[in-house]
Parts: C-alpha cells; structure tokens; sequence
C-alpha cells in the first residue's frame, strides 16, 4: 500500500496508522506478516491503537489492539 504523505514502504508509526484506518484486506495480511516476523512492529501496533482506545466506534484499531496484545504474550 502506497502511504499518504510518506516517500518509502517502511513500517514508521504513520505508515502503520495509515494501513490500520485506511488499509484493505491485503494490506492487512501484509502487516500481519510483518508484525509476526518482527516483534518490534508489534509493540508500534499497540503504541498507536493505544491512542484510539477511548473511541468505541475505532473498530479497526481496537481489533489490532487485541491482535497485538495476543501476540506479545
């Protein structure tokens, strides 16, 4: 996925934020592979979803909240 605002493909903070609220499915399944490979991007995926836990209608990021904290333990 070709992030707004962003000239490269790394997994930054606000490439992650972009793929979580604007992602498709594939986009995804490209973060879920990259965060099962690299436990650091899994602790970024909780950093940024953290910020989003007071909306409840945040559904994606409280889904990837969940998915990270899963996967850390």
């Amino acid at each position: 996925m070709l992030h707004r605002h962003l000239n490269h493909q790394q997994y930054t903070l606000a490439a992650i934020d972009d793929i979580i609220s604007r992602g498709r499915w594939e986009d995804w399944i490209e973060l879920r592979d990259a965060v099962l490979n690299n436990r650091t991007l899994l602790e970024k995926v909780q950093r940024i979803c953290q910020a989003y836990v007071h909306d409840p209608y945040a559904q994606r990021y409280h889904f990837w909240k969940h998915y990270a904290k899963k996967h850390l333990t």
